[in-house]
């Protein structure tokens, strides 16, 4: 387990507003790292910020515009939605879960990814998802699932269940997110909320940079990351980082 600068908030993260995540991100030293924090226009380790690309189609005004609401959690891939701690698991609890868990999992080739429209936001999927992303990010949300506090008010309000069905509804009151186990998707989000226009055109924007990176540098899900988010209003930042086995 290597740690990130670790946030003060990780130290008393019982507090009730102190969220925390497990996702994949790419290493510092990956390509795909630099291309994520450059897009995105933020360093999710430092939580600092990063220029964005130019281009004769798209400002960074623009840019800034269309990366605000994945900027704040960082160029991920959710494998364990943000949750707070319950009352009886501390942050060390989690590290040291987290770690553990880690190093029963074995790492996976994500193959060719490809950006893609999907559900209103661009993100980048793998082409022909492997079969054992399923089983890891099932086994991550179930397995971890106990150091979870319940749904607050508050969070209830954010994921309404009217707006679930069935299935999503059982989800959610089971797991405190209702994408997850059969309804996971691996993806990591480039944009908030976009027109299939604008889609289009961010799609083919990453096209050229996303096809060199799977060129000389496949990326591999060979770690799982904790990201912390001390207070609503703020970002999520990386705090922590376990290695899967090879």
């Amino acid at each position: 387990m290597t740690s990130e600068s670790r946030s003060p908030a990780t130290a008393s993260c019982g507090a009730a507003t102190i969220r925390h995540a497990v996702y994949f991100a790419p290493g510092r030293e990956s390509p795909w790292w630099a291309f994520g924090a450059s897009w995105l226009g933020r360093d999710d380790i430092r939580d600092a910020p990063v220029a964005q690309p130019a281009t004769a189609a798209r400002s960074r005004a623009e840019l800034e515009a269309l990366t605000a609401e994945p900027r704040r959690y960082g160029f991920h891939a959710t494998l364990k939605a943000p949750f707070r701690l319950s009352g009886r698991h501390s942050g060390d609890d989690l590290v040291a879960r987290l770690e553990h868990f880690a190093a029963g999992q074995r790492r996976i080739p994500l193959g060719r990814l490809e950006p893609q429209w999907m559900d209103g936001f661009v993100a980048l999927v793998p082409a022909a998802p492997p079969a054992a992303l399923q089983a890891l990010a099932a086994a991550c949300v179930t397995g971890l699932d106990d150091l979870r506090a319940p749904l607050s008010e508050a969070e209830r309000t954010r994921r309404p269940l009217a707006a679930q069905d069935l299935r999503g509804h059982e989800l959610l009151e089971r797991f405190g997110y209702p994408h997850v186990l059969e309804r996971f998707r691996f993806h990591m989000t480039l944009t908030g909320p976009v027109d299939a226009a604008t889609a289009r055109e961010v799609i083919a924007q990453v096209a050229d940079p996303v096809a060199s990176l799977n060129a000389q540098a496949p990326l591999v899900l060979d770690r799982l990351c904790l990201f912390v988010q001390p207070d609503p209003r703020a970002p999520f930042r990386r705090v922590a980082e376990a290695e899967l086995a090879p």
